[in-house]
């Protein structure tokens, strides 16, 4: 499998009054060139900032991103500046990520003047109609502010900019959370097209899992900055092995009213992750807890090809011996 992007023992701690704050611990994880990546957790479980990290915009603690075979983590600021033509990133609200001083044709055509592009400025125009034609915009709103847009066109203009250089990696950061579902729809089908179109690497970071389902081949579950649970998406909807992400599964809303659905209420206080103690950090709150999940960090093992858990009890759950 040609593995576009590696990540091996990703940590990434912030200093904070009390100690350091572990927003990302231990992360181990690869991208197949042109798939998507789904990274799903609740609000605080280090997603963002696991994203962040991977494109250096957070200096990793500890652990090495490998791109496509190079150790990016030991690059110079000019060399990383030469990796920005390669890997890209949207952000969550599209209206704050772009400059309500500049209009749509400006936002699009900075990135090609700051990587020096074209030549000149009549190519640079031509790419940025080409550009807004690829994301669905029309030419005539060339010269308008971001201000003058609804949600789902400026994440339209986000996109543009991010493609405006033709990378072959981006980190998508919850592009679509902040939008009306059917807005939604229309750019998470945007995408996947572009993706097929020119061959696009995704990590895709969502709290919401019906949306990483739709996008992505295969999906890390995330809890307090660790990884939990990984699989390829379909196992994670039909097999999930954490007592955490099957909890995450019971929360997504079934469209069949005739279909009662448990819900499971998870209890107990959440762990700190400043300076946290060995163990699970989801114990805490797990019904299945036992000594030896607060004894010593729980690492992720394979239960089956290409899924892995991090949960001592994961046989017995599957097996239905315990149970919500």
């Amino acid at each position: 499998m040609d593995k576009l992007l590696e990540l091996y023992n990703i940590c990434k701690y912030f200093s904070v009054p009390g100690g350091n704050l572990h927003a990302v611990d231990n992360v181990n994880l690869s991208i197949i060139r042109g798939e998507t990546l789904g990274v799903v957790g609740e609000s605080g479980c280090g997603k963002s900032t696991l994203g962040r990290v991977v494109l250096r915009l957070h200096e990793p603690t500890s652990g090495r991103v490998i791109y496509d075979g190079m150790d990016i983590t030991s690059f110079s600021e000019e060399e990383m500046r030469s990796m920005r033509k390669y890997m890209q990133i949207i952000f969550q609200d599209p209206y704050a990520s772009l400059d309500p001083r500049y209009t749509i044709s400006q936002t699009i055509e900075e990135p090609l003047k700051i990587h020096n592009v074209y030549a000149t400025d009549a190519e640079r125009k031509a790419r940025v109609r080409e550009l807004m034609e690829m994301v669905g915009l029309s030419e005539r709103v060339m010269n308008a502010y971001p201000h003058e847009f609804d949600g789902g066109r400026r994440q339209r203009v986000v996109i543009a900019r991010a493609l405006a250089i033709e990378p072959r990696f981006i980190v998508c950061d919850e592009p679509v959370s902040a939008l009306d579902v059917s807005v939604q729809a229309q750019i998470l089908n945007l995408m996947i097209e572009l993706q097929e179109k020119l061959r696009l690497t995704y990590i895709f970071i969502s709290h919401d899992l019906s949306v990483i389902k739709h996008i992505s081949n295969n999906i890390a579950v995330m809890y307090l900055g660790e990884v939990v649970e990984y699989s390829p998406k379909n196992e994670i909807f039909t097999k999930p092995l954490h007592p955490y992400t099957i909890a995450l599964l019971s929360a997504i809303p079934s469209v069949n009213v005739k279909i009662k659905k448990q819900r499971i209420i998870l209890k107990g206080e959440i762990s700190s992750p400043v300076n946290p103690k060995p163990g699970c950090r989801f114990a805490p709150r797990c019904p299945f807890v036992e000594k030896k999940c607060t004894e010593a960090n729980i690492p992720l093992v394979e239960a089956f090809p290409g899924h892995s858990v991090a949960c001592v009890r994961y046989k017995e759950l599957l097996e239905g011996e315990i149970s919500f």
